[in-house]
């Protein structure tokens, strides 16, 4: 997380994340605001307003989630080979880079 992060979005998997001592004793750590998904046996109880809010909150988590499916299934990076730090990130940031322009231009593709 950045120092200015205020929301966190997260999968079911972190539902005790708020809870962990390395988070609740972390003075700016501990004044974020966590969204965790529900369970899915959890979510078929809620009513239908609480239910629309999770979906709110997927679609979130699902806009910020897109670059990483490109990047590991169009451009193969799944693995990655150790060159470097240096090397991997400016790898990493020309990936993402690539990412939005794709993205992009399969909406152009789409709207044209």
């Amino acid at each position: 997380m950045r120092e200015d992060d205020e929301v966190v979005y997260t999968d079911a998997g972190y539902q005790g994340a708020p809870k962990r001592p390395e988070i609740a004793d972390d003075e700016h750590l501990a004044k974020i605001e966590w969204r965790i998904a529900a369970r899915k046996g959890v979510l078929k109880t809620m009513a239908e307003p609480d239910r629309a809010a999770q979906s709110r909150q997927a679609a979130v988590r699902a806009k910020v989630e897109h670059p990483f499916l490109i990047v590991k299934r169009d451009f193969g990076f799944t693995k990655t080979r150790y060159r470097g730090i240096a090397k991997n990130l400016n790898h990493l940031n020309v990936q993402f880079a690539s990412a939005n322009w794709l993205m992009r231009a399969r909406a152009v593709a789409l709207m044209g």
